[in-house]
Order: structure tokens, then C-alpha cells, then sequence
């Protein structure tokens, strides 16, 4: 209770039988337990309503950082997409030596002089020479198509379907054998 012991509440008693009387005692204890009844009921509302209003400023605490969240979500969602980012990417590095082979550079008039161009022997012309052979011709240099560019969402999604059309294949094997009885031996 209050931090009292048993021989200190018999001595109160005792006191308030003296005090109060044995034919008013009954009536007094009864008033001093509905006003403790009273005093508890009070204190757990007033803990309640508190407890509430924390919970409440908690939650408004909490809806202002979700909400701020919500607001820098959009703005992470429109700049952040991979597939995107590789697909430009591949696009940059594959039009890119295209692009220079395209555009050699011109000349520029200047009074440096021309400069030549010169073909380095390949081994096989130099072998041909010691034998007093005549060189073969040099090969001319071809433009080699480009290779396909290729989605890689497309890639994935291709993989992905023949991923599930083969579980889809084993799940059929696996319950045809589950409904096939099983044969017995001799």
C-alpha cells in the first residue's frame, strides 16, 4: 500500500474505532472506499488522456516524417530507372565509335605538310619477298555490319517465360505421376 505495515493499520483502526465510533465505522469505511475508488478512477483517466495525448503528438510526429517521405519519393522515382540508364548507355557506346569512324577528320589548310599514310608489311608479305615471290594483295578493309542491339528487358522477360514454361512443364510431369497408380511388383 503506502508503505505502511500491519501493526501500523491495526493501530489506525483502532484509533478510528475510538475516534469515529463502532456504530459509524461501517458507514466511514465505506465513504473512505468509494472516495479511494474516486481518487484511482481519476488518476487512471487523467494517465489515459495523458498516454492519448502522447500517442497523439507521436502520430503527428510520424504522419509529418511519412508524409515528407512521401513527398521525396516522386522525385527519386522519375530519375532512378536501370534499365533505362543501361539501355542508354549501350546505345552511347555503340553509336559512339560509329559516329567517329563516320565523321574522319578533314584536313584542316594549314601550312603543316601532308602527311602520308604507310602500310607496315604483314608477315606473310615479308615471308613472300625472302621466297622471291610476289606479295599477295593486301586485304582492303571492310565495313562489318554492327551487331543487333539487344533489350535487355527483352532478354529477361524471354528468360523468365521459358523459366515458367519449364516449371510449368515439370509441375505437369510431377502430378501425372502422382496420378498414376503405382504398378505392384510380383
Amino acid at each position: 500500500m503506502l508503505d505502511m505495515s500491519w501493526g501500523e493499520i491495526m493501530t489506525i483502526g483502532a484509533v478510528a474505532l475510538i475516534v469515529i465510533g463502532p456504530k459509524d465505522l461501517p458507514k466511514a469505511l465505506r465513504t473512505v472506499g468509494q472516495m479511494t475508488s474516486k481518487l484511482r478512477r481519476m488518476a487512471s483517466e487523467f494517465q489515459g488522456q495523458f498516454n492519448e495525448a502522447m500517442r497523439e503528438a507521436e502520430l503527428d510526429e510520424v504522419k509529418k516524417q511519412l508524409q515528407s517521405v512521401n513527398e521525396a519519393v516522386p522525385s527519386l522515382n522519375t530519375s532512378f530507372n536501370p534499365i533505362q540508364t543501361i539501355r542508354d548507355e549501350l546505345k552511347t557506346s555503340i553509336e559512339a565509335p560509329v559516329a567517329t569512324a563516320e565523321k574522319a577528320p578533314e584536313p584542316e589548310s594549314s601550312p603543316e605538310p601532308a602527311q602520308v599514310e604507310v602500310q607496315v608489311p604483314s608477315d606473310a608479305s615479308v615471308q613472300a619477298a625472302v621466297e622471291g615471290r610476289a606479295p599477295a594483295p593486301a586485304d582492303p578493309l571492310v565495313d562489318l555490319p554492327l551487331p543487333q542491339s539487344v533489350d535487355p528487358a527483352t532478354e529477361i522477360a524471354e528468360s523468365l517465360r521459358r523459366e515458367a514454361e519449364y516449371e510449368a512443364q515439370q509441375a505437369a510431369l510431377a502430378q501425372q505421376f502422382a496420378e498414376k497408380p503405382d504398378a505392384k511388383v510380383g
